[in-house]
Parts: C-alpha cells; sequence; structure tokens
C-alpha cells in the first residue's frame, strides 16, 4: 500500500477516520507491509497526523489494507503486575508528590501473541495513585527519551481544563508537573489524551487514582487492584505473533481482546487474586475503555458493599453485578466462607472468549453448612 509522507496538508483529504486524527507534521514510527502507523513530532495544526492501519490517507491513494499474514508464535512475558498504593493512615491534609513515567515496550498479549503497549510506568493499568480529600497533589509526568510518541494525563479527579491534559504534553524525553487539590472523595479514571485518545487508552494508558474521604475508610484485610481494557488488533484474538493495532476495528468498537489488566491470563495462576476464608476483601475496579463498558461480576459472590460510580459517600449493599463505563471505576467489598476458585468476569459474557476471566483464590477449610452437595 501507498504511504502518505510527512506533512501532508489537512486539506488534502482526511484519513478514513478523521475522529482518530490529531495534529502534528506525520512521521513513521513503525513500519510494516500491512500496516501504518504515523505520530506527532512537532505541533502544527496545518498538518494531518495518520495512524494506521489506514485505509485512505493524503489525498486518498492508498489501497485497502490487506489482511496480516499469519504469524509464529512469540514468547514474550506478561508486564509487571500493576503497582497498588497502601491505604492512607494518616487525618490531615499534605502535599503529596506522583511521578509518573510513559513508557513503550512489548509484553505478553495472550498465550504465543504479544503487543506493543504504551503504558504508565510499565505496568497495564499504570500503578494506582491514592489522595486523601484535601491533598495537593503535585504530579510528574516524563516521556521516556525512546519513546515514539507524545503523551499526557487526564485524571478525572481533577477539577480543570482537560483534567491536566492540558499541562502535561511530553515529547520523548520531556517531563512537565502539575498541581491540584483533591477535593472530591472516590474512585476515578486516569488516561493519556493525546489523540487519537482511544489509540493510547487502548495501547494500555490507563489507571486509577482513589481520593479517600477525609475520614478515611474501614480497614479490611487484603485489597485487591483491576482494570478492564479493551484491545484492537489485526488479528483475530488467539492469533499468534506481534499483534499490530487496527484502527478499523478500533472505529467500529469490535475489539479483539476484552481483558483484565492488559492481557488474557494475566489475573489467573500465579497471578490470581489469592485470600482466605472470611477474610475481608476490597477490590478497586476500572474500566480504562475506550468504548466498553463491563458488568463487573465475581461468580459465586455476592458483593457486600459497592462504590456506585465511584462515590465513596454513600455504598450501596447486596450487589451482584457492578455496572462500569468506560471512564469509570468503582470499589466492591466482599467476604466469602468457602474455598475455592471464583472467576472474574464481565458478565457480557461473550467477552469470555476474548480474554474476560481472571481468579479468586479462596484459601480455608469446607464450610458444609453454607456449600455442599447433598444428592
Amino acid at each position: 500500500m501507498e504511504h502518505c509522507d510527512g506533512g501532508n496538508k489537512r486539506d488534502d483529504g482526511p484519513t478514513e477516520h478523521p475522529a482518530l486524527l490529531g495534529h502534528g507534521g506525520c512521521r513513521l514510527a513503525v513500519g510494516r507491509p500491512d500496516w501504518v502507523y504515523r505520530y506527532d513530532k512537532e505541533v502544527d495544526a496545518d498538518h494531518c497526523h495518520c495512524y494506521g492501519p489506514v485505509r485512505r490517507c493524503g489525498r486518498g491513494q492508498g489501497a485497502a489494507a490487506a489482511a496480516p499474514a499469519q504469524q509464529k508464535p512469540v514468547d514474550v512475558p506478561y508486564l509487571p503486575v500493576p503497582a497498588m498504593a497502601p491505604p492512607i493512615k494518616r487525618s490531615t491534609s499534605e502535599v503529596v508528590k506522583v511521578a509518573l513515567e510513559t513508557i513503550e515496550l512489548d509484553g505478553k498479549l495472550a498465550d504465543g501473541a504479544a503487543y506493543h503497549f504504551w503504558t504508565f510506568n510499565g505496568t497495564v493499568p499504570g500503578p494506582m495513585v491514592r489522595v486523601r480529600e484535601g491533598d495537593t497533589v503535585e504530579l510528574s509526568l516524563a516521556n521516556k527519551t525512546n519513546s515514539s510518541v507524545g503523551h499526557n494525563i487526564d485524571l478525572h479527579a481533577v477539577l480543570g481544563p482537560g483534567g491536566g491534559a492540558s499541562l502535561t504534553n511530553v515529547s520523548p524525553g520531556q517531563t512537565k508537573t502539575m498541581k491540584f487539590k483533591a477535593l472530591h472523595p472516590g474512585v476515578y479514571v486516569y488516561h493519556c489524551a493525546t489523540p487519537p485518545i482511544p489509540m493510547h487508552i487502548s495501547s494500555g494508558m490507563y489507571g486509577l487514582i482513589v481520593v479517600e474521604p477525609a475520614a478515611g475508610l474501614p480497614p479490611v484485610d487484603k485489597e485487591f487492584y483491576l482494570c478492564q481494557g479493551a484491545i484492537y488488533t489485526a488479528g483475530k484474538a488467539g492469533d499468534p505473533g506481534m499483534q499490530p493495532p487496527d484502527l478499523a476495528r478500533m472505529a467500529d468498537e469490535r475489539p479483539s481482546y476484552v481483558v483484565f489488566n492488559g492481557a488474557v491470563g494475566s489475573v489467573t495462576g500465579d497471578r490470581a487474586l489469592k485470600a482466605n476464608v472470611n477474610e475481608k476483601l476490597r477490590i478497586w475496579f476500572g474500566v480504562g475503555g475506550p468504548n466498553l463498558s463491563s458488568s463487573f461480576h465475581i461468580i459465586g459472590t455476592v458483593f457486600d458493599k459497592v462504590a456506585t460510580w465511584g462515590s465513596l459517600s454513600a455504598l450501596a449493599e447486596h450487589v451482584q453485578t457492578v455496572t462500569v463505563a468506560p471512564g469509570g471505576a468503582t470499589m466492591v467489598e466482599l467476604m466469602s466462607p468457602v474455598p475455592g476458585t471464583y472467576l472474574i468476569v464481565d458478565h457480557s459474557l461473550s467477552r469470555l472468549e476474548k480474554g474476560a476471566a481472571g481468579q479468586l483464590v479462596i484459601s480455608g477449610p469446607a464450610n458444609p453448612d453454607v456449600f455442599s452437595q447433598v444428592g
């Protein structure tokens, strides 16, 4: 296929998906014979910003993108488990300094398949940020020198235009710092908001910021951190090899993968959530998106308390399934009196085949009074 050259004027014609355009001179970042991938280098509203796979680019001379050839399986490790911040134990407000770095790296997507992730601090989701209501937060965002694109951060807990995105636009090698006051307690998503925003989010650039109420939260025995996201690849779920992104699928909201914590199986086996019977558990859960809501459910449990829509002000009780919008979050608390392996799902259950499954492993003695076979 023909590739548009850097510097095509915007009035030469849009790409096939103009809603995904950014602004800036085009430069080829990664090349394969079956897909095109371009990015900003310097902000310039007079030039187009082209991404791929694209079917039309520049004046529209590009031919339809060919289907990717079948690749050989690859063996790369999962990205590290995302860091979860500990509970706040102080009773006064402070200045909290947070340092995030945007890192682009290859990681396991599924057995035999890999993806080039864009991340905060090298994990999907990025690390949990946790502050207290009334805290002043100084957040520094650094973009690693070898990054291929510019990034920024929009925190849904921030009061101000763009949630901080306009204050944190960083080209490769740059660092910028913003300050904000955490005024609303709750569970909030943060994500990269550099165009095309869906591409940055789908590639892994999202996480949670928790603003604890000034009065604090009641203690629990264990906490866990999960996020759901969708990934749009040129190959279908299960295809081997390094999988390139597919913006046509993204624009049509047809993900190849729907996963917890960035990859198929990343919350199973040795990476499963683990606890003991009768322990009080708290799960912080968010949906990066970029497009799909989640029907968050753990088969065989009932959530004792739920932070509906991420609000910590009034908790719902005895809830089976929690609907979480893209760019939304929640907190659930539960306790299981029965040991076993419990399946974590998005109850839009066709997404199981796309990877939306995790495990909560509860250890301890059997409890036949609560759960047993009688026939």
